[in-house]
């Protein structure tokens, strides 16, 4: 029996934030090229970009009027190479990995839901792990194998735990077990791989602890073609995740069959953590904090929080990736985590007073 199509609520009006939010997203795209070790005028750094978008059209001289300590071709490839990509991979992994919390969210119909906290994170960092040790001597080969490897492993640990949650009524206490039990299983696994490869540990330890500091252009064209296929197919089940929240059977008769949404939404949050794992290692909570503040700021409807939580996530990581550069650190894992254990521990003490993500949380 075909789906019935779920019915059109109107969009909130407190949209303004989005808006917002866009703002101050263009505004730290701005800045950021701007932080790094080099110092580099902003006005270079404004003509290099102009120089390399139009092909020297204009800014021909995309150092033209300053005096600087290097030949200008050192510095256009500081910010065309290093710079801006990282820039740009933040804004894209952070955007996925905030939908892929906010999907998550909504299918297991709790709030502690999160690539990061369920394993799935660590599943695809087991898998990205496995293809960068066979294949590190072969880095074309590698490029190709990186995502396929993880997104096997994060999809893998993503039925699974569905799989456990369909049992046990996908209570907050299960999911988290569960997925604190598979995290420390699978970075098991990844640790016993670094032991008998040492020679290659020290290479994967940064990207473990989650950077963007190697990002390449390559990486980018990746990532933003799959965040936008996947991105649009989840906004595309936002309503009928919206009938979720009320509860399977009432889903049910409007026409949204939950299982096969469950296993749609699993799978597409999974090409999303996947692509984010693969090119940054584990960045944590970003996909936890993100829905939160769109459902704070603007609505509790799905399909204002998926959109918003790319928005968000981009804006979270993107911040954390400049706090990392302005005190010398090259992972910005460690900043998402000093952001995002605290908002943890708030959502849960909180969620005491609720038994609803439709209410206040």
């Amino acid at each position: 029996m075909r789906e019935r199509k779920p019915p059109v609520a109107p969009l909130p009006r407190s949209l303004r934030w989005l808006w917002y939010l866009l703002a101050g997203l263009v505004g730290l795209l701005l800045v950021s090229p701007l932080i790094g070790p080099t110092d580099i005028p902003g006005l270079v750094v404004l003509q290099i970009v102009l120089h390399q978008l139009t092909q020297g059209l204009l800014a021909p001289n995309a150092c033209a009027g300053f005096a600087l300590a290097d030949p200008c071709a050192t510095y256009i490839t500081i910010v065309w190479e290093f710079r801006i990509p990282a820039v740009v991979l933040a804004i894209a992994v952070g955007a996925s990995l905030g939908i892929s919390g906010g999907s998550l969210q909504g299918v297991f119909r709790n709030p502690l839901a999160d690539p990061f906290l369920l394993g799935i994170s660590s599943g695809g960092t087991l898998g990205a792990v496995v293809a960068f040790l066979y294949f590190f001597d072969n880095p074309e080969l590698l490029n190709g194998l990186l995502p396929l490897f993880a997104f096997v492993g994060s999809l893998g640990t993503a039925l699974l735990i569905l799989a456990v949650a369909r049992t046990r009524a996908s209570s907050v206490e299960t999911l988290l077990l569960v997925g604190v039990a598979l995290s420390s299983f699978l970075s098991a696994m990844v640790a016993f791989l670094l032991l008998y490869h040492q020679q290659s540990s020290q290479q994967v330890y940064d990207w473990l602890l989650g950077s963007v500091a190697y990002a390449s252009w390559g990486q980018i064209d990746i990532t933003f073609a799959i965040l936008l296929v996947a991105s649009l197919l989840l906004i595309a089940h936002a309503r009928a995740l919206n009938l979720l929240q009320l509860g399977a059977d009432i889903a049910q008769s409007a026409g949204v069959d939950p299982r096969r949404l469950r296993v749609r939404l699993i799978f597409l949050a999974s090409i999303t953590t996947a692509v984010a794992v693969a090119f940054t290692g584990i960045i944590g909570f970003v996909g936890l904090v993100s829905p939160h503040i769109v459902r704070r700021l603007v609505s509790f409807d799905y399909r204002v929080v998926l959109a918003g939580s790319l928005v968000v996530g981009a804006v979270f990581l993107l911040v954390a990736w400049d706090a990392a550069l302005l005190v010398g650190v090259g992972t910005v894992g460690i900043f998402t985590a000093f952001a995002g254990v605290p908002f943890f521990l708030y959502v849960l003490f909180r969620r005491g007073r609720t038994s609803s993500m439709g209410g206040s949380e």
